[in-house]
């Protein structure tokens, strides 16, 4: 047995040894978190039962089944298909014919699990004012208590392309921030919390705005914003696939980076720094 063994295995214990214990994520922050959670994940599922009444897509003011859609989920017999600018992909089990149901979205995602746009109407006009008001109640506290500027801004050096950069490729290499470094979110983190709260959510809202003929007379402007009510309809689709993608990279970063951590952080408020390893550090 070599004499340095015993040293580095010293070193190694050490340098695994749980960080302290630090208040991360305040009340506020958290409420929203789960607010904001349930809201999207019901208007998903309710957002797919009203896509089954229509499975398609237009860019302009008009859409109808014998108008031109950059995008159709449906059905041939028994076969299901998605079309995206002429390319075909089968789907079949998956989106436009399962086992169980005919239509674009299968009963597993939607909100009710069978087809009545009616309710599907319901569950996602409902929630919709809970997502609004929500956002707009916790872009109030941001701005007050300092939480925008101070841990959702970007600082003048994570501005920088180099350490953009590099915090890319820190991540694509699973090598998330330890000790101090844990304690903030990193640069990655706020660009794409900041893409949400000032692009997705305004978007999703405004393009659900402008598919309402009623609030298209009290504000026309909407339809020559985005092109037409089916431009609307198209980029409120997008933007729905948009948050399921956040949502996906979310969970896929908490479970790499720590699920039990990450989430008594996100219901307590407390997390534990992970510790840095001998070859993290300076």
């Amino acid at each position: 047995m070599d004499a340095t063994e015993p040293v580095e295995m010293l070193r190694d214990a050490s340098s695994v040894a749980p960080g302290p214990l630090v208040y991360r994520t305040h009340l506020p922050v958290r409420i929203w978190h789960w607010i904001n959670a349930l809201s999207i994940f019901v208007m998903l599922m309710s957002g797919a039962t009203i896509f089954n009444a229509h499975p398609r897509l237009y860019w302009g003011a008009y859409g109808a089944n014998f108008d031109e859609p950059w995008l159709v989920i449906g059905r041939r017999g028994q076969e299901g298909f998605v079309n995206l600018l002429g390319l075909e992909i089968p789907t079949t089990g998956f989106l436009g014919f399962t086992e169980n149901s005919i239509r674009a979205f299968p009963p597993l995602v939607t909100i009710p699990n069978y087809y009545s746009l009616a309710e599907g109407r319901q569950w996602h006009f409902f929630f919709a004012w809970v997502l609004v008001i929500s956002a707009v109640l916790y872009l109030l506290y941001s701005i007050l208590s300092k939480h925008l500027s101070r841990d959702l801004a970007l600082q003048p050096h994570e501005r920088k392309f180099g350490h953009l950069w590099h915090d890319l490729k820190q991540h694509a290499r699973l090598r998330f921030p330890k000790g101090e470094a844990a304690r903030a979110y990193n640069p990655l983190q706020k660009i794409a919390y900041l893409g949400v709260i000032f692009g997705l959510i305004p978007l999703v809202v405004l393009t659900g705005l402008t598919m309402s003929p009623m609030l298209n007379a009290a504000f026309p402007w909407l339809l020559d914003l985005f092109g037409g009510r089916q431009s609307a309809r198209s980029i409120h689709f997008l933007c729905a696939g948009g948050f399921a993608a956040f949502t996906v990279i979310h969970l896929f970063m908490v479970v790499l980076a720590g699920p039990i951590n990450e989430l008594r952080s996100m219901v307590t408020g407390w997390y534990r720094l992970p510790a840095e390893r001998m070859e993290d550090r300076p």
